[in-house]
């Protein structure tokens, strides 16, 4: 399978978070990346950062909160932390491998020993975060890297905020200790920058002064080695590499769409490649909105009417339950609306991944991508096709 490595910018991020200068000490309270959906975020993740941090003699533990949208966050957190101490115990773990060969770890032919049971952690009664991690700097003696992806969604539900404040619990539990022999460092990422954003600024949020930046999406190095690659492969149809990064840009960057655009081009002659590329990716651009909108579609006109007020606010939207939000989707649907039935149809949306709940009555649209697409929609409807009678 082709992946583009982005190995020198991994190994700056790992040497910042690991080896932070005096500009980078902020990293330690937390780094938060946003992104839109399928940029390449998790991709770059797994393939390039997670192996620099761990060539770095790093602990990472993974979770991916879209694994398993059903599931609650703090379920899912609590499963991979205690995934990743079960391995450590076992003695043919490459990560105590890794640790015996790049810190000097003497463990002898045994995995490390926590003083308590694993299958506490997460109960009550049992280890809290802080402790368990502590616990796992002190034995393991370098620093552990918890990366969270999709973060955004541990504010759906009460447990997941609980456990945002856990982590940070463990954060300011291991890091300012004078002699710690690791830190512990905190990575989320996101498909929702207001959201991701607003965990760093916002006081209510755990980690209220972390850091945020964008997520750095693929660029015309990536565009061009796609080109050449093809190219090597045989393909007949090249687009020149300026109309190709525009075509990129235009998908949003995702890599998916840009290998599907460069698909369809095939179709064409090689003289005109120029001339449609641009063409295939803005009908692909809508395709890839309307995917999603005909998830909302397929609920139902009540469905259409919330997500509607939900993708038209500035900013959060609020009151889908009010007075007026209920005649506004009566009007629509031609009938009388109760807030239980729209509360229903929330849920919904929410479990097909559309929406999510913020807060308490707070409710955004999960991919700002398929935001955008509605809104233009809205904004320039498609015109309306006059059928002659015979």
């Amino acid at each position: 399978m082709y992946f583009f490595r982005r190995t020198a910018l991994a190994e700056q991020m790992a040497k910042q978070l690991i080896q932070p200068g005096m500009l980078d000490q902020g990293l330690r309270s937390g780094l938060f990346l946003s992104g839109l959906r399928r940029t390449g975020k998790t991709t770059f993740l797994q393939q390039d950062l997670i192996p620099a941090l761990e060539a770095m003699g790093a602990l990472v533990i993974y979770v991916d909160l879209w694994a398993d949208t059903k599931a609650d966050p703090a379920t899912l957190m609590h499963a991979a932390i205690r995934k990743a101490l079960e391995d450590l115990q076992t003695p043919t773990s490459g990560a105590l491998a890794r640790l015996k060969r790049l810190k000097g770890l003497d463990i002898g032919a045994v995995g490390l020993k926590f003083g308590f049971q694993l299958t506490d952690l997460g109960a009550r009664g049992g280890p809290t975060i802080a402790q368990a991690l502590t616990e796992l700097v002190d034995l393991a003696k370098t620093d552990v890297v918890l990366i969270v992806d999709e973060v955004q969604q541990a504010l759906a539900g009460d447990d997941g905020s609980q456990m945002l404040l856990a982590i940070k619990a463990a954060r300011d539990a291991i890091n300012p200790r004078p002699h710690t022999p690791g830190h512990f460092i905190f990575i989320g990422t996101g498909s929702h920058r207001a959201q991701v954003v607003g965990m760093t600024l916002q006081g209510k949020h755990a980690f209220a002064g972390a850091t945020s930046v964008d997520y750095p999406t693929l660029g015309e190095d990536y565009v061009d080695d796609v080109l050449k690659g093809i190219a090597g492969e045989g393909a007949k149809v090249l687009p020149s590499l300026p109309v190709a990064v525009e075509a990129f840009n235009t998908l949003g960057r995702r890599p998916e769409e840009m290998t599907r655009a460069l698909r369809q081009l095939q179709q064409q002659d090689p003289k005109d490649a120029d001339r449609y590329l641009p063409v295939i990716a803005a009908t692909l651009k809508g395709a890839a909105a309307d995917v999603e909108l005909r998830k909302v579609e397929d609920l139902g006109v009540l469905a259409t009417a919330v997500f509607n007020r939900i993708a038209s606010a500035q900013g959060d939207a609020t009151g889908l339950f009010a007075a007026d939000a209920l005649g506004e989707y009566a009007a629509t649907v031609g009938r009388e609306v109760t807030a239980d039935q729209v509360q229903r149809i929330a849920e919904e949306l929410r479990n097909a991944n559309i929406i999510m709940r913020k807060g308490h009555g707070v409710y955004a649209v999960t991919d700002p991508f398929v935001q955008d697409a509605w809104r233009e929609r809205k904004t320039f409807p498609a015109p309306a096709v006059k059928v002659e009678s015979t």
